[in-house]
This record gives structure tokens, C-alpha cells and sequence, in this order.
């Protein structure tokens, strides 16, 4: 039977030489990202901006996928933008 791509399995060093150079890349693509909102600021521009030069950095697949969920964060009121609901005074939770 042919191994799954996508199973659980035991972890190996070359396994977590490849997740660590993932890890890399993402997080060079979120510090281009965050310099690009820095400077075109965090409006319509910088919302624009930050994600196509992250995207233009890294090269490949990845920097595709990386402009791709950013552009789609960036507008879809996941990252950042919601309102978060406050509690109300008779919860429990309030002392």
C-alpha cells in the first residue's frame, strides 16, 4: 500500500529540516510583510502593498500562497479588522 503524503508519522531529522526551512520562509515572508505595512501604513495602500512584496520575495509556490491568504486576510475581516464582543455585566466571568 502506498504511504500517505499526508499521515502522521514519526518524526525524522530530515522531516524537521524541511518543516524548519517552511518556518524560514514564512517568517521572512511575515517580516517583508510587516516592513511593507510600516511603511505604506496600514489604509487601503499598505493593504495592497504589504502582500504583493511579500508575495514578490519569495519566490515560487510559497510566495504565491503567501500573497494569496494575506490578500484574502487583509479584506476578509479576519486578521485584525473584527470587532470583538465584550462581555456583558451580568457574566460570570466579570468580578
Amino acid at each position: 500500500m502506498p504511504k500517505d503524503k499526508g499521515s502522521i508519522g514519526v518524526p525524522s531529522v530530515k522531516g524537521m529540516g524541511s518543516a524548519f526551512g517552511d518556518w524560514a520562509v514564512g517568517a521572512g515572508g511575515g517580516l517583508v510583510y510587516s516592513i511593507g505595512r510600516a511603511i505604506f501604513g496600514s489604509g487601503l495602500i499598505g493593504s495592497l502593498a504589504a502582500p504583493i512584496l511579500a508575495g514578490s520575495v519569495i519566490k515560487g509556490a510559497r510566495g504565491t500562497a503567501l500573497a494569496t491568504v494575506a490578500g484574502f486576510l487583509a479584506f476578509s475581516g479576519i486578521a485584525g479588522g473584527t470587532a470583538q464582543a465584550a462581555p456583558q455585566s451580568g457574566s460570570r466571568w466579570i468580578e
